[in-house]
């Protein structure tokens, strides 16, 4: 049978069909009333995005889906976990600043805000999998332990993951500490005869494993050190020459793989009390980790709402695959895959495509317009 999937466009001239009205009836459709029960402790699953970037949801869209579960006499709580990376949520306390300074404080969404695992990212509880590449997956604690979720996914691309949507929102944005080390582990590699020297990949890397020093020539160059490298790739982006890399082609699709595995992991003890809400809107190329926001590769589709988290990335990866590109493409890159044309390297259908492999929900849909 095929999975519901819920669609509301972006076109609007009266009130009543204004983004907050088209949530709530998305809402209405999927039936949260049926899945968010009195007295639940509601994870409100989002990504507060990285000081400088503005293309994350917009906080009164997500307050919206607050006062709708509030309806249902629940306890929601928005909810995120620290990065592997450095910047400006590395930690709860810096976390909880940058979602503040975005809009995010509890007087504005009507909840409060719990970094779900913890101060530095070690709350955690172990879930068994049994998958190709874990057999347990590292789940933050505060969203493991809320009863239900609500997981709001702005989708765009991903330098490594090529896609981002619920699927990673769950992957990465749920899995502590160790958990994004364990999807990472890709190791990086350094070409000494286009390394400047600059240092820059030093200065960011949060785990140290970056040195510098001269060679045989007396040439300065960065070091990576594998046994310490975490795979957060912070230093591929601050690159200037591009003399760091990864082996893309088989490292990235693995990653993909392992992405849908932790996917998998934060939804095994609520399978039927997730919703999932993805926003088609402002898609850029890159993540909301960045400290910036490009220009959208596509003008904004709408809104999708479902209970199932690989039917709506499918759904919204057609979407964005059919619509006209904004930026320059053959037959105006209409039916043409803007995350892997933006990203070439990498595998962002896969990490679907795994999902449903292991039975995390399915490829085969139904778009219904509201």
């Amino acid at each position: 049978m095929k999975s519901k999937v819920y669609f509301a466009d972006m076109h609007c001239r009266k009130q009543e069909d204004n983004k907050s009205a088209k949530i709530e009836k998305l809402c209405q459709a999927i039936g949260l009333n049926s899945i968010i029960k009195r007295d639940d402790l509601t994870a409100i699953k989002l990504h507060f995005g990285e000081m400088g970037n503005d293309t994350h949801i917009r906080p009164q869209l997500v307050r919206k889906v607050v006062d709708l579960v509030k309806q249902e006499k629940a306890k929601p709580f928005l909810t995120d976990t620290t990065t592997l990376y450095s910047g400006s949520r590395r930690n709860a306390v810096d976390h909880l600043n940058t979602a503040y300074a975005h809009g995010f404080a509890p007087c504005t969404v009507n909840a409060p805000v719990i970094i779900a695992d913890g101060l530095n990212g070690l709350s955690q509880i172990d879930v068994p999998v049994n998958l190709r590449h874990f057999k347990e997956t590292h789940i933050a604690r505060e969203i493991h332990d809320a009863d239900s979720m609500v997981v709001l996914s702005h989708v765009k691309g991903h330098e490594m993951a090529g896609f981002g949507g619920a699927i990673k929102n769950l992957a990465m944005g749920c899995a502590s500490f160790w958990g994004k080390r364990d999807q990472h582990q890709t190791k990086v590699s350094i070409n000494k005869e286009s390394c400047i020297g600059c240092a820059s990949c030093a200065k960011v890397c949060p785990a140290h494993a970056i040195s510098m020093a001269k060679d045989e020539n007396g040439k300065k160059t960065a070091h990576a050190d594998p046994g310490k490298c975490i795979g957060c790739f912070e230093c591929i982006t601050v690159c200037g020459p591009k003399a760091i890399t990864a082996e893309w082609e088989t490292e990235l699709y693995a990653f993909v793989e392992r992405i849908a595995e932790y996917a998998y992991g934060a939804v095994q003890n609520k399978k039927e009390k997730v919703i999932y809400i993805n926003f088609v809107l402002n898609v850029t190329p890159d993540c909301d980790c960045v400290a910036w926001s490009d220009a959208p590769l596509i003008a904004d589709i709408g809104i999708l709402a479902s209970t199932d988290p690989v039917a709506i990335d499918k759904a919204s990866y057609d979407l964005v695959t059919k619509a006209q590109s904004l930026i320059p493409m053959e037959n105006n890159g209409i039916g043409i895959d803007k995350f892997t044309r933006q990203w070439g390297y990498t595998h962002g259908y896969h990490q679907i495509e795994h999902a449903a492999e292991i039975g995390l929900g399915s490829l085969d849909y139904e778009l219904i317009n509201i």
